[in-house]
């Protein structure tokens, strides 16, 4: 069984450029080292002893999500740009972030596409795969639309993990492209100091931000650390919402980024194809 967050949709990555060497760098964002988190090579993740199973539950390899993910983005089209990959709670819980090549007028705005992978060995979470974006002068990651890998029947996890991944990953591109119409919306969404002031409330209302977290969000906002986001738009201030997610775990930035999307669609007038 696939649990999907969003609608799901298919998509074919044919048309997709190399990204220039500049945007090659590899993603170090600090949300991955949050709650006792340690960024580690490949080679290290890959020697995590997985869990023996029970009758009732068989742990999926670290290993296995990430190459199965990683063929599966290159049969579709991707190009793999870079990889960084972090563990928590003695390597139970698996968090990684893929860059893979987004299309040259990204790479003109100033932002590539990244697909992050999440697994558990202590039942906290099915495995997933997430769609994403990184804003390259500052490095800040944004999530929407999980889409979990899970069977009713756990033992059937690994036989069946090819056929499952290959479904999510269809189902990905969708998301990725539908971050791109997100995107250009919030550029175009002109704000001003009190409307800024108000979406920064209600991100609250909604338990995007947390009310410790506003100063330095509205802070962001009125001195943005980077030039790119001086223009009093959505993306400015998405941005300044977004720097803030560096502080907590990406599973909490992925719930955080799904609830402030809803509210700067609705403010921005996205209407998103189902």
């Amino acid at each position: 069984m696939i649990d999907v967050i969003d609608e799901p949709g298919t998509w074919e990555a044919d048309v997709l450029p190399a990204v220039p060497p500049a945007a090659r760098s590899a993603t170090r964002n600090p949300m991955l080292l949050h709650c006792g988190g340690q960024v580690i090579e490949r080679d290290a993740l890959f020697g995590i002893e997985t869990p023996h199973p029970t009758e009732t539950w068989f742990p999926l390899p670290h290993r296995y999500l990430v190459e199965e993910v990683e063929s599966q983005l290159k049969e579709v089209g991707f190009n793999l740009l870079c990889s960084t990959h972090a563990i928590s709670h003695d390597g139970n819980r698996y968090f990684g972030v893929l860059e893979v090549s987004p299309r040259v007028d990204m790479v003109q705005n100033g932002h590539g596409w990244v697909v992050g992978l999440r697994n558990s060995h202590d039942k906290t979470f099915p495995a997933g795969i997430v769609a994403g974006t990184r804003v390259f002068v500052c490095d800040n990651l944004s999530f929407s639309g999980l889409i979990q890998i899970r069977r009713k029947h756990t033992r059937f996890a690994v036989r069946d993990l090819r056929q499952l991944t290959a479904r999510a990953v269809g189902q990905l591109g969708e998301r990725l492209i539908g971050m791109e119409a997100r995107i250009t919306a919030y550029r175009n969404m002109r704000l001003t100091d009190s409307r800024a002031h108000d979406l920064v409330i209600r991100a609250t209302d909604c338990r995007a931000i947390t009310p410790s977290q506003i100063p330095a969000v509205l802070a962001q906002w009125r001195k943005p650390e980077h030039e790119e986001f001086c223009g009093r738009n959505g993306w400015s201030l998405w941005n300044a919402c977004t720097e803030v997610f560096k502080a907590v775990n990406p599973h909490t930035a992925i719930a955080r980024c799904e609830a402030l999307h809803g509210l700067f669609d609705g403010a921005a007038g996205v209407a998103l194809a189902s």
